[in-house]
């Protein structure tokens, strides 16, 4: 191809578009059992909320160096990509945007409204198979998996009916966390905690059969309708004197007992609490010790409900305001503090969360958790970065039973029939037709009918259909022993955010211990939270990343990737900013413009190679290789932004900087060897390689630019460098000229030094080292290198630099006085030379008119050094009249 026909410019746009089409009909991305050693990775599914945010741009940007880097190994490269239906956010997301068009969930049903959030779910699959696909991730399409497919429903529904016939699943009454918003519960780990500043309140309880009070303080004097006891601490001497008695609640006027528990905080308050067991998970722990009533006083939504007399109805925060005017008027109020503490609201609407007495479906936890804990802790499994490991073992080892049901119309069915109101009154079944026998079974009645049984209206947790994913997407649930659970199963890495390191990451690793005996996986890398300017993290609910196709749309796919991966490190955070994109898009013009001017040269057969490229060919080779060593060091532990800045500055500085510097031709030699244009194609082909998992669009556009290439031999499947041995010696001394280079080029540019204007550098270097010396002259443009032991005198305009001890000096010189200064060093030098000839004839001499001297040593010795003598006198000779000479040439 002529240069004429390759753009001036990087058309990233043009590019991406054409190379993925490639990909794709090259059937690039397949995967299928073979006799290669597989590498299979399970995309974390991004939720169809919406479109990708920049957080997980990172993430796939990372699976797919990963995948990429695997495939040019040789390995079986599967990667599967996935959406998950994510229930709570994705109907909040539809009953929005219903209520725009003024119709409601419960108007509707839950069949027409599971036909709009159905459309919803297609369509933005589609928006984020789109994305992933610009963003260039070389997925396996033919595989792409989606939560609520009928393949991996049936996977849910049968794992919920093995874990509740091994007792793994039960029915029974906890507090929960209530999101009133979405009215559902929620697991401990979707509530967020804040700091916010609240109001303490000190509330009077008079002492039955007494005028006494005794005084509690309460955040939510709202809940006074749900208290059921008033407790202090037992070795709290205050409250000796209330054992055994009870008190009255301000203005519902009921009588609780006041009891004693060592839960209570002595110091919190007046260290006497109020005791609401239905809405606080600790004081439900000491109703159940002491017997104690429990008191729901909350509906769905968190209004108060009848148990709240005349607040029936009302918002709970209204409720707060109302209460303690009336508390004040009853002279119940004692007063009131400041008070700062942590609120938990609920991740997906980020409404305040209620703990709530329900009746659910809960996972035991402890038990399976068992080999999870045992599998990281004897490196089975490992966590990049390794600090994750004490947060995964303390969560680990606190476990509670898992809340798995959802009080919502979007997700898998709880398989669960009732044909009673009896809370024992229910079967666990596949479908409507077994459940029916099993129901008569259970019941004892024959007659009973489908009319009179009834599925439970709750879905499961979403991540309940997530933590089976690397065995559902090969149908290991259903049939555990098939052709592509064996071959793919463990699959090797996992890519996610530390923030799902409990909701998603610890939930698989117990799956797979559980229903397949094996680790799912091998690694997980957990990538840092990416933050706004606010320090926020970046979250398709708080609606604050960059639209990241808009980044693509001006960057490239590839300066996108490269910008995100040189800010990322294993579990660090850090802050967007678009400028790192703008890197990237410069690094991606840097390449395309080295790989322009290797097109334009002229290439001659025949034609003699400078000693310059010689040197230059043979130091890039050894560079090369040494650059591959490191490069895989850092990318086997996963310092993915390290092995790609060694990447970047081989490219930039060695590739461009100084190969491609020395190798191009000059303005008197149009033309370059047939052998060194062949070597830089080579090299730059072998660059390419390293390249692609990063920037793939880029890399497959000029490896088929260079030539005209069959589909076997796409950059995407080409085979990885091998590593070889390098000379370290030679680096060490090519990496001093390097700096010599660039002090002088520094000089110059300081100094505003025309590169048009000659340099003479003088050297202390041994002249052992003088072999890269045309190295040093064609980069640094000088005129000469000349070796000096001393600064030169008598010359204008000297620059000078130090190099570890070394010091060098540069002169601006212009061609008409060059031979003065070249003439003027040369008598310089012969001088020195006669001077210390003549100093060591002094000491030959020495020697020799001393009586004691001559006498001790032999005849032998002494001949010797007459003839020293006589050698040196003749040198002195020589030099003297050469230096004559100058001196007469230079008049």
């Amino acid at each position: 191809m002529d240069i004429s026909d390759i753009s001036i410019k990087y058309d990233p746009e043009s590019v991406e578009k054409k190379r993925y089409h490639y990909w794709m009909k090259g059937n690039y991305f397949s995967s299928y059992p073979d006799s290669r050693i597989p590498y299979t990775i399970i995309m974390p599914p991004p939720n169809i909320t919406g479109a990708l945010h920049i957080g997980h741009m990172l993430n796939n940007t990372i699976q797919d160096i990963l995948v990429r880097h695997a495939r040019m190994k040789g390995y079986n490269a599967c990667w599967i990509p996935g959406t998950d239906h994510a229930s709570i956010a994705t109907e909040a997301k539809v009953v929005n945007q219903l209520k725009k068009q003024g119709l409601s969930k419960f108007l509707l049903g839950r069949e027409k409204f599971l036909h709009y959030v159905l459309e919803w779910s297609e369509k933005h699959q589609n928006i984020i198979f789109n994305q992933l696909k610009k963003l260039g991730c070389s997925c396996d399409w033919n595989r792409a998996q989606f939560t609520m497919s009928k393949k991996l429903s049936k996977s849910v529904s049968k794992i919920f009916i093995d874990l509740y016939k091994h007792g793994y699943i039960y029915r029974g009454y906890h507090i929960v966390n209530w999101d009133p918003e979405a009215r559902t519960t929620l697991s401990d780990e979707e509530v967020i905690y804040k700091e916010r500043n609240s109001k303490l309140c000190y509330l009077k309880y008079q002492i039955k059969g007494e005028e006494n009070y005794v005084i509690v303080a309460t955040t939510r004097p709202e809940t006074i309708f749900g208290d059921t006891a008033l407790c202090f601490h037992p070795c709290d001497s205050r409250y000796f004197h209330l054992k055994g008695k009870f008190a009255k609640i301000p203005i519902i006027n009921r009588y609780i007992p006041i009891i004693q528990d060592p839960y209570v905080d002595k110091n919190f308050g007046t260290g006497c609490l109020k005791i609401t067991p239905a809405h606080d998970i600790h004081d439900k722990n000491i109703a159940d010790k002491h017997k104690l009533d429990v008191i729901d006083i909350f509906n769905e939504d968190a209004s108060l409900n009848e148990k709240a007399l005349h607040y029936k109805g009302m918002n709970r925060f209204e409720v707060r305001k109302k209460i303690i005017e009336e508390l004040k008027e009853l002279e119940s109020l004692v007063k009131i503090e400041k008070y700062s503490h942590k609120i938990g609201f609920s991740e997906r609407t980020l409404s305040v969360v209620e703990q709530k007495l329900s009746l659910q479906w809960f996972l035991r936890m402890k038990e399976i958790s068992i080999p999870a804990i045992e599998a990281v802790k004897n490196g089975d499994i490992q966590f990049y970065p390794k600090k994750l490991n004490k947060i995964y073992f303390q969560w680990m080892n606190q476990i509670r039973d898992w809340n798995i049901s959802r009080q919502l119309w979007w997700g898998h069915r709880l398989p669960v029939y009732y044909y009673g109101e009896k809370p024992n009154e229910f079967v666990v079944a596949e479908n409507l037709e077994v459940a029916l026998k099993e129901a008569r079974k259970k019941s004892k009645n024959s007659y009973l009918s489908c009319e009179k049984i009834w599925q439970d209206t709750d879905v499961l947790d979403t991540w309940f259909s997530s933590w089976l994913f690397p065995l559902s997407v090969f149908d290991g649930i259903c049939h555990p022993n098939n052709k592509e659970i064996c071959y793919y199963y463990p699959t090797e890495n996992i890519v996610t955010g530390s923030d799902i390191l409990f909701f998603w990451v610890a939930r698989m690793i117990m799956a797979g211990f559980l229903f397949q005996k094996k680790k799912p996986f091998k690694k997980v890398f957990f990538t840092g939270i990416i933050r706004d300017s606010n320090n926020k993290k970046i979250s398709k609910s708080l609606n604050n990343s960059p639209n990241s196709i808009d980044l693509i749309n001006q960057y490239g796919a590839d300066a996108v990737r490269i910008g995100l991966i040189l800010k990322t490190s294993a579990g660090q955070d850090f802050h967007f900013e678009e400028k790192i994109c703008l890197q990237g898009r410069n690094f991606s013009n840097k390449i395309w413009n080295a790989f322009r001017l290797i097109k334009s040269w002229k290439v001659q057969k025949n034609k003699n190679i400078p000693n310059s490229s010689i040197i230059v060919i043979k130091w890039l080779k050894n560079r090369f290789y040494y650059i591959l060593e490191i490069f895989e060091k850092h990318f086997q532990e996963y310092k993915f932004d390290e092995s790609l800045m060694v990447l970047y500055k081989f490219i930039w500085c060695d590739f461009c900087s100084y190969f491609l510097e020395v190798i191009k031709p000059t303005h008197e030699c149009k033309y370059i060897s047939k052998i060194e244009y062949l070597n830089v194609v080579k090299f730059f082909e072998k660059i390419l390689k390293l390249l692609h998992p990063y920037m793939p669009f880029l890399s497959e556009e000029i490896w088929n630019l260079f030539k005209k290439r069959n589909p076997k031999e796409a950059l995407i499947i080409s085979s990885w460098p091998k590593k070889k041995s390098y000379d370290y010696k030679m680096l060490a001394s090519f990496e001093k000229v390097t700096k010599i280079i660039s002090k002088i080029r520094n000089i110059r540019n300081s100094n505003n030094i025309s590169y048009k204007r000659s340099l003479i550098l003088f050297s202390p270097i041994k002249k052992e080292k003088k072999e890269y010396d045309p190295i040093i002259l064609k980069l640094a443009n000088l005129s000469e290198i000349i070796y000096v032991l001393k600064k030169p005198k008598n010359i204008s305009k000297l620059f000078s630099f130090f190099l570890d001890t070394d010091q060098f000096f540069l002169s601006l010189t212009d061609p008409e006085n060059y031979l003065n200064i070249s003439r003027n060093l040369d008598i310089l030098n012969i001088k020195k030379k006669i001077q210390y000839f003549y100093n060591f004839l002094s000491s030959i001499r020495k020697n020799l008119s001393n009586d004691k001297y001559v006498i001790s040593v032999s005849e032998n010795v002494l001949l010797k050094e007459k003839k020293k003598e006589s050698d040196t006198l003749k040198k002195i000779y020589k030099l003297e009249k050469y230096l004559e000479f100058l001196k007469k040439d230079k008049n």
